[in-house]
């Protein structure tokens, strides 16, 4: 073989080498090819290769599902291997789109800005968008800006949505078509509100009703309506006032230019009741109101339509404290009040309904003055007396001081149990303190007032009330003092001192040894009179009889004071 020859054979496979390998470098890159016939459901193009490809028809049609090829028409595609099995280069359609719409949705995402796409599947959480090729996931709580409970009208419509995150390694994609709305929604809103001032009345739609107000549609934008801007009056729920749909008409209370929030309002079309409120409802004057609300501090009531008091719970009743303003008023209960205060600049007026009926211990005295003797029942024992109720729903109390004129009222109280009827004397009422003093025992008498002329060394006589092992009871006869004689002062002879030896009833003389009529104590002695009189005894007939023995001048005072014996 010629030197020629073989330098010929070695450049014609350098160049075939060449080819074939710039052609399998083609591999994995989109290229373009030409349509050269549409076979059944195949389309044949040639992409410059020594073999042509098929793709199917379907990976040429639109979301309308309409052919959007003929022969001759120069396409994209995607080279996957330059020769097959079958001796066909393997290409696609779908994946050169994939591939250009990337570079394009790459773009977009960096610059923010929108890209059109079609909604055409559901799946788990959200749906499939198609973005000209490329396959994104659109969450569900990206389709609208309210929950929408049939996507249907949105399925395989061409629309804009915004690229919230991609992942070209992973080919993850998430879009939103939400973010598109507010975009839009915003720019909406700026236009209406700046066409809108403070103070403007207008017509709107309620569109929204809520616990604490109702979102009115002002044509394209809503404002809220608070509740408490509804009326005058107090309106509990908007509904009580408003139905969706009803056409109102309202007024611009407030615009924020940031938020673009629109407060608006009812009440403010209407002239405020609480203009010259103070002229007309002066203090001590009484009306007649409607109870409109009942919380733990008071009852809220409605004068009139917008004007409203409250009865503070300390002004409800003058006897039931602590009590629930609920158990003494109900909801639309219709009631007499009186004005107490009124704060115009504060629209607060201050109401009593305890006000309208007599102040119950004034009531008391003016028909039961100090000095006059009631009956009630036993409702309380304490460590300091008792507690009666009494007429007109008050209570007087009883000091343990004023139970019992001769015992300790520690002990007298034990003879008081709940429920017993009582009688007691009016002692002082304390109408600004709300006191009612009464007196037990001061309706009997005061037995140390019936022994004003008794004095201490007095001989008086007594009458045996009672006998026990320490001494007896007796009753100072005249008088209604009581005292008790000890063992001790029962004689001056030792065997002698025995009560068994007197009997209830017997009567007796004793000497008073104590009076004080201040500490109210009384003490009478059986032995001091007997000394007392061996004293006067000796005194009187020692000094006539010299010699005689105690016994003769004691048998003589006895003779001479008794002369019959």
């Amino acid at each position: 073989m010629s030197v020629a020859m073989s330098a010929g054979r070695e450049d014609f496979a350098a160049l075939l080498d060449e080819s074939f390998g710039s052609n399998d470098a083609m591999e994995g890159s989109v290229i373009k090819g030409t349509v050269v016939a549409i076979e059944k459901d195949m389309a044949v193009v040639d992409v410059g290769l020594k073999t042509e490809g098929r793709i199917a028809l379907k990976e040429f049609t639109g979301p309308d599902r309409v052919l959007s090829i003929k022969v001759g028409d120069t396409v994209e595609v995607y080279l996957e291997r330059i020769e097959n099995a079958m001796g066909e280069a393997v290409i696609s359609r779908d994946k050169a789109r994939r591939e250009e719409s990337w570079v394009k949705l790459e773009k977009a995402f960096e610059k923010q800005e929108k890209v059109d796409g079609v909604i055409f599947n559901t799946v788990k959480g959200g749906y499939t968008v198609d973005l000209d090729g490329a396959v994104a996931f659109l969450p569900r709580s990206q389709v609208d800006i309210r929950p929408i409970r049939d996507v249907n009208p949105l399925m395989n419509v061409t629309q804009p949505f915004v690229i919230l995150k991609m992942d070209r390694r992973r080919g993850n994609i998430v879009v939103s078509r939400r973010t598109v709305l507010e975009e839009t929604r915003a720019g909406q809103r700026q236009e209406l509100v700046s066409n809108l001032e403070e103070g403007q009345v207008i017509d709107g739609v309620v569109k929204n009703i809520t616990d604490y107000g109702a979102f009115v549609d002002l044509g394209g934008i809503d404002g809220l309506l608070h509740v408490t801007d509804i009326a005058w009056r107090r309106v509990n729920h908007p509904s009580e006032v408003l139905t969706v749909g009803q056409t109102v008409k309202v007024k611009i209370v407030k615009i924020n230019q940031e938020t673009h929030r629109i407060s608006l309002g009812m009440k403010q079309l209407l002239d405020d009741p609480w203009s010259g409120i103070a002229a007309k409802y002066t203090l001590q004057s009484k009306f007649t109101g409607r109870v409109t609300n009942i919380t733990d501090y008071g009852a809220f009531v409605e004068l009139e339509p917008g004007i409203e008091g409250l009865i503070h719970v300390s002004e409800m009743s003058w006897t039931k404290k602590n009590v629930h303003p609920g158990k003494i008023l109900s909801t639309s209960q219709e009631v007499e009040v009186q004005v107490l205060e009124v704060d115009a600049a504060k629209r607060r007026i201050s109401l009593g309904l305890k006000q309208t009926t007599g102040n119950p211990w004034e009531n008391f005295i003016s028909r039961h003055p100090v000095g006059t003797t009631v009956e009630g029942e036993v409702k309380n024992k304490t460590e300091f007396g008792l507690f009666l109720g009494l007429e007109g729903d008050v209570d007087g109390m009883v000091h343990l001081s004023d139970l019992d004129w001769n015992r300790p009222g520690e002990q007298a109280i034990e003879d008081f149990k709940k429920g017993d009827m009582v009688k007691a004397v009016v002692l002082d009422v304390d109408v600004e303190k709300e006191r009612i003093s009464l007196g037990v025992k001061q309706v009997g008498s005061d037995p140390f007032a019936s022994a004003d002329d008794l004095r201490k060394n007095q001989v008086v006589t007594c009458e045996v009330t009672a006998v026990n092992d320490g001494g007896i009871e007796v009753k100072l006869i005249g008088t209604d003092l009581s005292t008790f004689i000890r063992r001790a002062d029962l004689s001056r002879d030792r065997n002698e001192q025995r009560p068994e030896r007197f009997a209830a009833g017997e009567k007796l003389d004793a000497r008073v040894i104590l009076f004080d009529k201040k500490a109210r104590k009384v003490q009478v002695s059986i032995k001091a009179l007997e000394i007392a009189e061996e004293k006067e005894a000796v005194a009187q007939y020692g000094s006539q009889d010299s010699g005689a023995s105690l016994g003769d001048i004691l048998g003589a005072a006895l003779k001479n004071a008794n002369p019959k014996k």
